[in-house]
């Protein structure tokens, strides 16, 4: 058996450790254009405001997303008429992002991340499909005063990492 050239050595822990940083994942600092919140996203994010029903009361919820490898990454917030809609909004939101996927929730995750300041969070992992393709959705819906968070990982199951999972989770602070 022949030792190992170093120049070939060399060549290999390189490889080994540009297969380890996924240029893909660009992770930079975004935030909605209220600066409601700052979150790191895997790429340049797009935002957008649209109407929305959350139980009752009809808002204007902004999303700041990002896509890389078939997830999405993104992060909605909506201001409510008081705390009590804001925590009805809660459950609505949870509803919705289940029947959007025709998903199930699997059991009762937590999510990485400080919940300090947020009155009530909700941690969600939910398999379910759409357009005839199997999908994964992981969030984490929250609280603060008036203002209801949905913070949301959703995509194909083996796109995931939990090194993203925890990069995204972590980094969300309400503002």
């Amino acid at each position: 058996m022949r030792p190992l050239r170093p120049a070939l050595l060399l060549l290999s822990l390189a490889c080994l450790c540009l297969a380890a940083c996924s240029p893909r994942y660009n992770w930079r600092e975004a935030s909605d254009n209220g600066a409601h919140f700052v979150v790191l996203l895997p790429a340049k994010p797009a935002s957008v405001t649209r109407p929305v029903d959350l139980d009752g009361p009809k808002v204007d919820m902004s999303m700041t997303a990002a896509e890389v490898d078939g997830l999405t990454f993104a992060v909605g917030t909506a201001e409510l008429p008081d705390a009590a809609a804001a925590d009805r909004a809660l459950d609505a939101m949870r509803t919705a992002l289940l029947n959007n996927i025709g998903g199930q929730p699997q059991g009762s995750p937590r999510w990485p991340g400080k919940t300090t300041g947020l009155t009530r969070t909700l941690d969600l992992d939910a398999h379910g499909a759409a357009r005839g393709r199997p999908l994964r959705l992981v969030a984490r819906l929250a609280v603060r005063e008036r203002r209801v968070y949905q913070i949301l990982i959703v995509g194909e199951e083996k796109a995931f990492t939990e090194e993203n999972i925890e990069t995204f989770f972590s980094s969300f602070k309400p503002s």
